[in-house]
């Protein structure tokens, strides 16, 4: 089949979301995040946190796709001690590096971050009054985190690997909590999943927790970057996240 140059598909120039990176002060020192915009210019913020690999272009996507849809959104570089605004591909050395700069951030570090970015976050014209926290794989865990020691209103956790190992904070947790977890995932085994499923069952009625399970995916399902991509997960776990997250306008 001969492709017409009108079958030729190029990038849209035209998006109604503006992005661009911003500094984020902190007790340690400014670090940079990344902004994206809705097209009404305001909308309830959104703390995006980012997998292993840093913003690079799958969350710098998730950020867009969340302005898209009305949220003023922040993806902080949370690496930046040591290794400022890195971008790793998903295999190879790459996700070597990627663990090692994981172990080397603290979740005091973390939280220290997070809640220097939600000041930020919060102190911007284009911010609404409530803020929710979303994450992917690390950034799940941390928005774990953020639901227990950060003050955000609503809080969804992609693959969190580690919240198992962090139950303690579960008393903590004082706001709607919702987690997406896939069928087949090595870092989150199923008894990672019912443990956690176990804990939040005792928290108060404010803070009810969602849980979601993917039949056939994988770990990393939502990043279209990744081999484990699976579009209908994807697209069930973005619908319901919206849904979700749709009481903070």
């Amino acid at each position: 089949m001969t492709t017409s140059r009108s079958d030729i598909l190029s990038p849209a120039s035209n998006s109604p979301v503006r992005t661009a990176w911003t500094r984020v002060p902190s007790p340690d020192g400014d670090f940079d995040a990344f902004l994206a915009l809705p097209p009404a210019g305001h909308g309830p913020g959104l703390l995006l946190l980012q997998e292993i690999f840093g913003v690079n272009a799958h969350i710098r996507g998730v950020a867009e796709q969340y302005a898209l849809a009305g949220f003023t959104v922040l993806a902080p570089d949370l690496f930046w001690r040591a290794a400022p605004r890195v971008e790793l591909d998903y295999v190879g050395a790459d996700r070597d590096r990627a663990l090692a700069l994981m172990r080397t951030l603290t979740r005091d570090q973390a939280v220290q971050d997070m809640a220097a970015s939600l000041a930020a976050l919060r102190a911007r014209a284009e911010c609404a009054a409530r803020v929710g926290a979303i994450g992917y794989c690390m950034g799940g865990r941390l928005a774990f985190t953020a639901a227990a020691l950060c003050g955000v209103d609503a809080a969804v956790c992609y693959y969190g690997g580690g919240i198992a190992g962090q139950l303690d904070l579960v008393d903590r947790v004082h706001c709607p909590v919702q987690f997406h977890h896939a069928e087949h995932d090595a870092s989150i085994p199923p008894d990672a999943v019912a443990s956690i499923e176990a804990a939040m069952a005792a928290v108060p009625a404010g803070a009810q927790a969602a849980f979601h399970h993917y039949a056939g995916a994988q770990h990393g399902f939502n990043c279209w970057a990744r081999s484990a991509h699976h579009p209908a997960s994807a697209a069930r776990a973005l619908g319901r996240s919206l849904d979700f997250l749709a009481p903070l306008f």
